[in-house]
């Protein structure tokens, strides 16, 4: 990849990969450093890498570099979710982005990326597979049971009066 291609990659794919992560993570700071430091692994290995591949590339190095980013912080945002989900009265939404923001932040953070990569990226699930590091049966069962709690989030009444 030359410097010229390596910049149109920047130009093309900095704003797609900066929403899958802020997706994923929810902190602004984070999903910045993150792209930041997943465009730098792309420019350490600029002459190996096709341009024809480098989205692919951009999306899996984001995507192992917020688990790092993660398991270094060693968050168990898991089990604060389920405390969260189980002990908290809903409050009501009246927008629509709200209540699938709040449907989404409730899934773990592989639920969440296949969801993001699926329906937000629109890849498929091969290439999902190639991403996360999952096989393509994992993927869906990812996504479908992901999709199962989204609805059973987005469906109860005191979530969306």
């Amino acid at each position: 990849m030359t410097i010229k291609e390596y910049n149109t990659c920047v130009d093309l794919h900095s704003d797609g990969v900066y929403r899958f992560i802020l997706k994923n993570i929810r902190d602004d700071d984070r999903a910045k450093d993150i792209v930041q430091d997943t465009f730098e692994k792309l420019w350490l290995k600029v002459s190996s890498i096709d341009y024809t591949t480098a989205k692919s590339y951009l999306y899996t190095a984001a995507y192992h570099t917020m688990i790092d980013a993660i398991r270094k912080e060693k968050v168990s945002s898991d089990i604060e979710a389920v405390e969260i989900f189980s002990h908290t009265p809903s409050k009501p939404f009246h927008d629509i982005k709200k209540v699938i923001d709040k449907a989404l932040s409730r899934l773990n953070h592989i639920q969440r990326s296949v969801i993001m990569l699926r329906d937000y990226e629109g890849y498929s699930y091969d290439e999902i597979g190639d991403i996360t590091g999952l096989n393509e049966s994992q993927v869906k069962v990812y996504i479908y049971r992901a999709r199962i709690a989204m609805r059973e989030y987005i469906v109860s009444i005191d979530n969306v009066v």
